[in-house]
């Protein structure tokens, strides 16, 4: 998947949801996107418990407990009345150097 090998992919996995959850949205190939969905959308079900096992399963998947605080702040407020489908893929067009499609994901 993404042409990389299994410990590259996730890390950049994991650098794209701390990047997200910093910036609540990132600019990206759609590629990368339609990836780091399912993974981000698991880390928010996660978080929405707030419980120690919860931050502990969150810090092992974001290693960075800066961003792991950050998600369990706005993550249980925001995201407690929703199931699901806490990102939205918005396509952007061509980049411009190489033509790879791009896209914004953002929380919703």
């Amino acid at each position: 998947m993404l042409g990389r090998s299994y410990e590259h992919r996730k890390a950049l996995y994991r650098n794209l949801m701390v990047a997200m959850i910093d910036h609540r949205r990132i600019r990206t190939t759609l590629a990368k996107a339609k990836a780091v969905q399912p993974e981000i959308e698991k880390l928010i079900t996660i978080a929405r418990e707030d419980t120690p096992h919860a931050r502990r399963m969150a810090l092992s998947k974001l290693n960075s407990k800066d961003a792991m605080r950050k998600l369990f702040t706005f993550a249980p407020q925001e995201y407690s009345g929703r199931n699901g489908g806490y990102t939205r893929i918005t396509k952007l067009g061509p980049r411009m150097g190489d033509g790879a499609e791009m896209a914004l994901i953002e929380l919703v």
